[in-house]
């Protein structure tokens, strides 16, 4: 039933109106429920004031009984009135509620009442506290409490009223119930006017539909009736307008297909269309050319047989197996040192189902050779700056497209262009800094350094990304300063490098230990994790540059696959060692030693 989109008008108009109601009703609830609550705490302060003025005419710190003459004429139907002294035990002089004053000689306010508010009253100004019983709201009640002062303008008590609520939960019981009663007659009446207006818009769709059935069946004779100016008119008049246009097209596509015919017949690239058993469809000069077959020969040979001199693997069960949900390119080496370049991509037939391959025949002999040269220069390169330049490529070009009107868009496209690049720049500084390393063109700093100190910078810097994460950091530095004689900036990179790379690859709520042992003169840095680990076979190539244990993982986070060759060179260029010990799916851990200076060493045999 809901399959029609006249039952989806409907349960699109009912959810409207209810939505409405809904979000009506509760808007009206807390506004009642806080103007009543706001009358009556004006009426508790009202009632305050006149009590403190009476008051202010009898001694009743030392006179109840006159109190209690003042007061009576004051109390109100479910109110209740309480005067607490200022004394060490907060003692009731008088109380509507005979419970509170049964043995007032012991009676200490804070029994019965908020000690809260009498101490904020006590404080020096009023206070109010709403008892809510989400249970039942009839039970409800508001507290105030107000200061009395004396002639001294001294705290010498105060008044605490209490109203009962009742009334007000009443009322609002009552209103809920005519609003659901509300809401129910509007939805009925929703649903029943939902109905003759969902027909009024479905009948025209249907007889359009019918229409179009009979066009598919090959009748293209169809004329839908025009019964309105609005959107349905416009689609049946639009319908009309598509069968007439769709009979000029057929004539348009049959002249079409014979300047088809025309250009692939005298096209510069080579065209072969073979069904999926690999019989020939047709085959363009170029393309019998640049196989070297002659017109008779083609006849009696399928596809297979034509191109199993060249390629034993490029059949025709091959191509539909690698290409049935893509296009695929491969290299074929024909006579004389020939390289052609064979794109293809499966088509479909009049049934629907796959027909078979069309093959794009292209010499590439001449590129490929000059391709071959190049790759040797940026094999190690060309990968990673491929993704971040076609997304600076793909982001641009929508910019350049009319993007760049919608600012808030454009703005996060820019965004993404500038992450790129900045990930392009990042590979070309590892790329300078490690030519630097090899050519002993770097420039070090160095100077007694305590690496307590750069360890915490680091772990400080990166402690974000560890929280993002929901990883926790776990350090064990030693006591005392540990000295090395080192470039500062550079031993950070390392540890950098190291507690990065532990927070990519440990999953959400990992730890990450950081131990730095000092023993004969050598400081030991160890940074171990509870990550996903490094298979055996890949720990021995772990330093080498650009190379990344899980390469579009290591991508995607950012890296450029330099960091521990980076890393590497740093260490060894302070006569130090890293090394690498880990196992998959069970941590990964990093040990980096360097020698410590005298001071450190002194302190260490002293101990």
């Amino acid at each position: 039933m809901f399959k029609s989109i006249r039952w989806k008008f409907i349960t699109i108009y009912f959810l409207l109106v209810f939505m409405a109601m809904v979000i009506i009703g509760v808007f009206l609830m807390q506004q009642f429920e806080q103007y009543h609550l706001g009358v009556v705490s004006d009426n508790l302060s009202s009632l305050a004031n006149t009590v403190i003025t009476s008051l202010k005419t009898i001694d009743w710190q030392n006179n109840p009984m006159e109190v209690e003459e003042n007061i009576r004429s004051y109390e109100q139907m479910g109110m209740g009135i309480t005067i607490i002294k200022n004394d060490s035990n907060f003692s009731i002089i008088f109380s509507t509620n005979p419970l509170y004053t049964k043995n007032s000689a012991d009676t200490n306010a804070t029994q019965f009442l908020e000690s809260e508010l009498i101490l904020k009253a006590l404080s020096g100004g009023p206070a109010e506290k709403d008892h809510i019983d989400e249970g039942n709201k009839l039970n409800s009640s508001k507290h105030m409490v107000v200061p009395i002062h004396d002639e001294n303008n001294r705290i010498a008590g105060v008044i605490y009223l209490k109203s009962n609520l009742e009334d007000i939960y009443k009322t609002l019981e009552e209103s809920k119930t005519i609003i659901m009663k509300a809401t129910f007659l509007a939805l009925f009446i929703t649903i029943f006017l939902g109905y003759f207006i969902a027909k009024s818009i479905t009948g025209p769709i249907n007889d359009v539909t019918v229409k179009a059935a009979q066009m598919a069946k090959g009748d293209f004779e169809q004329i839908v009736e025009v019964r309105s100016d609005d959107e349905i008119g416009q689609l049946a008049n639009m319908f009309n307008y598509l069968t007439a246009r769709l009979k000029g097209v057929l004539q348009e596509v049959s002249s079409e297909k014979q300047k088809l015919d025309t250009i692939i017949t005298y096209m510069a690239d080579g065209i072969i269309a073979a069904t999926k058993e690999g019989e020939i469809l047709h085959v363009n000069p170029k393309a019998m050319e640049m196989l070297n077959i002659e017109e008779g020969q083609l006849a009696p040979r399928n596809f297979n047989e034509i191109f199993k001199p060249y390629d034993e693997e490029f059949e025709m069960d091959y191509l539909l197996e690698m290409s049935e949900n893509q296009t695929g390119q491969r290299m074929l080496y024909v006579e004389d040192g020939v390289i052609l370049e064979a794109s293809y991509a499966p088509f479909i037939n009049e049934n629907g189902a796959l027909g078979g391959i069309i093959l794009l025949l292209q010499d590439v002999t001449s590129a490929q050779k000059l391709e071959n040269m190049r790759k040797e220069f940026v094999a190690n390169v060309s990968h990673e700056l491929k993704t971040p330049l076609t997304t600076i490529k793909s982001y641009t070009e929508t910019l350049l497209d009319g993007v760049l009107e919608n600012t808030e868009l454009a703005t996060s496209f820019l965004q993404v262009v500038d992450g790129e690049a900045e990930r392009m720049a990042r590979l070309v500084r590892d790329l300078l800094q490690l030519s630097n390393l090899d050519y002993k063109k770097s420039n070090w700093n160095k100077k007694e350094v305590n690496l307590n100190e750069i360890i915490e910078n680091s772990i400080l810097k990166i402690d974000v990304s560890a929280k993002n994460k929901a990883q926790e950091i776990i350090t064990h530095l030693q006591d005392e300063p540990v000295h090395i004689y080192a470039d500062k900036d550079r031993i950070e990179q390392v540890i950098l490098n190291i507690l990065s790379n532990s927070i990519k690859y440990t999953p959400e709520g990992g730890r990450i230990i950081v131990d730095l042992i000092v023993d004969e003169g050598v400081v030991t840095l160890k940074i171990r994790d509870t990550g996903i680990g490094i298979p055996k076979e890949d720990i021995a190539r772990i330093f080498e540059r650009f190379y990344r244990v899980d390469k579009a993982r290591s991508r995607e986070m950012g890296g450029t696959g330099l960091g521990l060759s980076i890393a590497k060179q740093i260490i060894e260029a302070h006569e130090g060692t890293i090394e690498i010990f880990s196992e998959e799916g069970h941590g990964t851990e990093v040990h980096t030693k360097l020698p410590v200076t005298e001071i450190t060493l002194q302190k260490e045999y002293n101990v």
